[in-house]
């Protein structure tokens, strides 16, 4: 693509979507009419540099309004922002839900990763090429988050507004009408579909979805919210922090890092201010419990957040949201809204004279974006590549600050925590995994969801839960950056260091069935190419080694034994590469799966 942006120019529909989200140009270095004081001084270059973090938000603009970014809409961004057009370009092209040449206004992106390739993901694509010919677009995409409902599809028609449909279980009659006619497609099933358990007594996380009506703030404190906050404000940021620190909370997201010594870190930095990221970009394949929660029960994560400012001394917080999930970015919006008119968002939570605020900022697609420092650079306006550490978030995080970042199942587990106290909780699970632990069951079981069971209960007890099938031959823990273990390894308990001496991982609570039905190779190969897709590229070993590990895949997919051993030999000199020199956990993890299905499922022998 040739950079010609000063060349090109911004049609009227693009203008209109920069401008409503910047405001209108105030001289012509902004893109407005030149006047003649505009030819003797510059005027708003540093405020715009200050909103360098604004070009995420405004490639969503564009995209949006016309279901592409061209040349003279993106310069016309830059000239907004006074981000070098080079730079803005690189952004713009590291995200996978943008596109920088020209498609339809409306693109139906269909989930072609594990869970839905497993439920006839290329027989959907295959039938929806053929029935939509060049009026919309198809795009494979990624996980889309809907793997209790595969095979999934989503529909996105660029307009203002712009409009989205989710076809799941998706059909070529449901996906193509969805693509058709947006506001016309049948309403997803509501979020406690995805809760087997639902109504269940016991439940502490998932309590709430499916009883109380997401829209409602009044229903939403009637059944206990807001209870934990107003605790938090008798305790006092250190009284906070000492109760998680007492509840053995580890973070949810995979890392299981000590919640309570993240916050005391963040909370004694004497740099200000201090700020709060909620990642709740889950992209790991066979992930959706945060879609659920957010879905079902988002007044939670909002509470949960801001207790988690309020100890940690933030008074900004973003909620970095996955750019596939547009039925939760709606419920969030509304519930941010309603919490900031009813006085418990703003300048005085509460009327207790704490200020404390959300934004939601989109991903775009980019599953290195759940990586906490790349994370930060994307809502920077930068690419989304992780950055070396030290120095660690706590320190330096976002714009250069001390930052909190937590993923969502574990921000609202602070809310049982401060309601039923830190010993009732850490009573939950064992000794060094404490609480209740979401797992998102997907694959061949018969009732694919979001369980949630104490840490401490095995593989095998959540299958049955979940109602395996017959002819069981792999389970994969993690996600695609975990391991599969064997059918006759499912009294492995589910906790961190349970998983940890079986050999695996727990990763975010990824718990995938396969049984017979689905070809091992073809599942390894298409683990192989999400890593050579959403590797940044930024380091030598996971840019190159992802690259390898797939070409290797392939050549072996049709032989074993003896023809394969070369292959295999070379898999694990570039697996034990990245994993020993990649700079972030997708390198360093991006073998594991691939190593597991041959050492202990016989893999390719």
């Amino acid at each position: 693509m040739d950079l010609h942006f000063g060349d090109s120019k911004p049609t009227d529909e693009e203008r209109a979507a920069v401008d409503a989200l910047l405001g209108p140009p105030e001289s012509s270095w902004e893109g407005a009419d030149r006047s003649d004081a505009d030819l003797r001084w510059a005027r708003g270059g540093r405020a715009a540099r200050n909103r360098r973090d604004l070009l995420l938000p405004g490639l969503h603009a564009l995209s949006d309004r016309v279901g592409w970014i061209s040349e003279g809409g993106l310069g016309y961004l830059c000239r907004r922002l006074t981000v070098p057009p080079a730079e803005a370009y690189g952004v713009a092209t590291f995200y996978a839900m943008f596109s920088m040449k020209p498609r339809p206004a409306t693109v139906l992106h269909v989930c072609t990763d594990l869970a839905c390739a497993a439920a006839g993901a290329d027989a959907l694509c295959a039938g929806v090429e053929e029935r939509l010919g060049g009026g919309v677009g198809v795009e494979r995409s990624p996980c889309l988050g809907l793997c209790e409902r595969a095979p999934a599809a989503l529909a996105v028609r660029a307009g203002d507004p712009v409009r989205t449909a989710v076809a799941a279980p998706a059909t070529v009659d449901e996906a193509v009408r969805a693509a058709g006619a947006p506001d016309s497609a049948p309403e997803e099933p509501p979020a406690v579909t995805a809760v087997p358990q639902a109504g269940r007594e016991d439940l502490v996380l998932l309590r709430r979805v499916g009883v109380v009506d997401p829209a409602s703030l009044d229903d939403y404190r009637a059944h206990g919210g807001y209870t934990a906050l107003r605790r938090a404000f008798a305790l006092g940021p250190a009284g906070v922090i000492r109760e998680v620190t007492d509840s053995g909370l580890v973070g949810r997201g995979g890392a299981a890092f000590p919640t309570g010594r993240k916050w005391q870190a963040t909370a004694s930095q004497p740099d200000h201010p201090h700020y709060l990221v909620c990642n709740a970009d889950e992209s790991e394949p066979g992930t959706f419990k945060d879609r659920v929660l957010m879905e079902g029960d988002p007044y939670a994560l909002v509470e949960a957040m801001t207790i988690a400012a309020y100890a940690t001394g933030a008074h900004k917080g973003y909620l970095y949201l996955r750019g596939e999930y547009p039925r939760a970015l709606r419920r969030l919006e509304h519930a941010i809204g309603q919490a900031r008119a009813r006085g418990f968002l703003g300048d005085d939570v509460l009327g207790q004279g704490y200020a404390f605020d959300i934004e939601i900022r989109r991903g775009a697609g980019a599953y290195i974006c759940g990586e906490e420092t790349a994370l930060f650079n994307s809502i920077e306006g930068y690419r989304g590549e992780p950055r070396s550490k030290p120095p660690f978030p706590v320190e330096k995080g976002l714009f250069g600050k001390p930052t909190v970042e937590n993923n969502v199942e574990t921000l609202v587990n602070v809310l049982p925590i401060l309601t039923m106290g830190a010993p009732a909780y850490a009573a939950i699970g064992t000794e060094r995994s404490t609480g209740p632990k979401l797992y998102c069951v997907s694959g061949s079981v018969a009732r694919p969801g979001v369980y949630e069971l104490p840490f401490g209960a095995t593989l095998g007890e959540l299958l049955e839960l979940a109602g395996v099938r017959e002819g069981l031959r792999a389970v994969l823990l993690g996600g695609a950056a975990g391991g599969f273990v064997r059918p006759d390894e499912l009294d492995i308990p589910l906790t961190f260091e349970g998983t940890r001496q079986a050999g695996t991982t727990l990763g975010s609570g990824v718990v995938m069935a396969f049984d017979d039905s689905v070809p091992l190779p073809r599942l390894l190969l298409r683990i192989a190419e999400f890593f050579r897709e959403e590797s940044c590229g930024q380091c030598v070993p996971c840019r190159v080694g992802t690259v390898r590990q797939e070409e290797a895949l392939r050549r072996i997919a049709e032989r074993t034994g003896a023809a394969a051993a070369d292959d295999i030999a070379l898999l694990r000199e570039v697996g034990r590469a990245m994993r020993d020199a990649s700079i972030c956990g997708l390198g360093q993890t991006a073998w594991n799966a691939v190593e597991s299905a041959i050492d202990r499922l016989g893999a390719y022998a």
